[in-house]
């Protein structure tokens, strides 16, 4: 396949907008059309990008690919759709609502010969590559991903809106399959869960401790990992690594022999990175990152972090410590 890979977009509100603005100005892609159920919003922006609003049928007509950036519960209506028009996929996460609409998707995708990619954006930025690229086989991982309070997001709760970034990451880190979760969370104001906390226990003898939350003051994101070969600590806001081991960096005196690596990355543009994987999927066979199978890793542990919960839950009203 040569030029430019007409790519459209369905949903364009705050995620979706960007999805289309950047292959808008994209070298690689055509902004081929975009779609949205409020006409006066896909409207505006076809008026900034230049990109007709279409209808679905005319939609998948105009496009090889399509980018589903919809509320979460719409997530398989929508890829399942564009699939069986013949289309390429590239689906926010998460891939889907449920184990067996993720199935559904992949089986589609594979049947057909088509890309199904998962927007877990964390996987293509440089703060991953940064890493990924030290210490193998953690033994434990501790990560805090905390937000101030935002409307666009709570169709769904902090688990599948800001938590399964880092499930997926602790995933993609730790490469083994899960043995076990025990989670508590609580809800303010909202039917779905606003804080949550998981430990995550897998079959090599790893385990992760992951917290989120979208009702704080401020934006926190922070990560510790440790292994037989030393302990990194990472802030993200600061863009910040520190790792201590035995193989890089500078000696640390009287450590015994460890080192201490102190460094920082210069972000990319991950949507861009995620585009362009997409692209080269659909173009030249490339691997996908982040695959339909990594996708229902990644809903897969967030579901158990939810059942986890709410056995929680349910053992804390029996026990009388929760009235609601």
């Amino acid at each position: 396949m040569t030029g430019r890979v007409r790519i459209g977009v369905i949903g364009v509100g705050h995620f979706g907008r960007y999805h289309a603005l950047k292959l808008a100005a994209s070298r690689e892609a055509l902004l081929s059309g975009i779609h949205d159920i409020d006409p006066a919003r896909a409207a505006a922006l076809a008026a900034e990008t230049g990109a007709p609003a279409l209808g679905l049928p005319e939609l998948f007509a105009a496009s090889e690919a399509v980018i589903v950036a919809t509320p979460a519960e719409t997530h398989f209506r929508l890829a399942a759709a564009a699939l069986e028009a013949g289309r390429h996929v590239l689906v926010e996460k998460p891939i889907a609502a449920s184990l067996e609409e993720a199935d559904q998707l992949a089986g589609m995708a594979e049947t057909r010969g088509l890309v199904l990619q998962v927007g877990h954006l964390v996987r293509y930025s440089a703060e991953y590559a940064a890493l990924a690229a030290r210490m193998e086989r953690p033994l434990y991982i501790e990560a805090t991903r905390i937000a101030p309070f935002k409307p666009r997001g709570t169709d769904v709760s902090v688990i599948l809106d800001l938590m399964i970034h880092d499930l997926d990451l602790v995933l993609a880190l730790v490469a083994s399959p899960i043995a076990g979760i025990d989670a508590v969370g609580a809800c303010d104001r909202r039917p779905h869960e606003d804080i949550a906390n998981a430990r995550v226990r897998f079959e090599n003898g790893a385990v992760a401790t992951i917290t989120a939350s979208r009702i704080p003051l401020k934006t926190e994101r922070k990560m510790r990992r440790f292994a037989k070969t030393g302990y990194m600590s990472v802030d993200f806001m600061a863009r910040r690594l520190v790792l201590i081991g035995r193989e890089r960096g500078l000696p640390l005196p009287g450590s015994g022999g460890y080192r201490i690596e102190e460094t920082s990355w210069a972000e990319h543009d991950a949507l861009e990175a995620e585009h362009r994987a997409f692209i080269a999927s659909i173009r030249d066979g490339a691997p996908v990152l982040v695959d339909a199978a990594a996708g229902r890793r990644a809903l897969e542990a967030a579901l158990m972090v939810s059942a986890s919960m709410a056995e929680s839950r349910a053992r804390a009203r029996a026990s009388g410590l929760l009235d609601f």
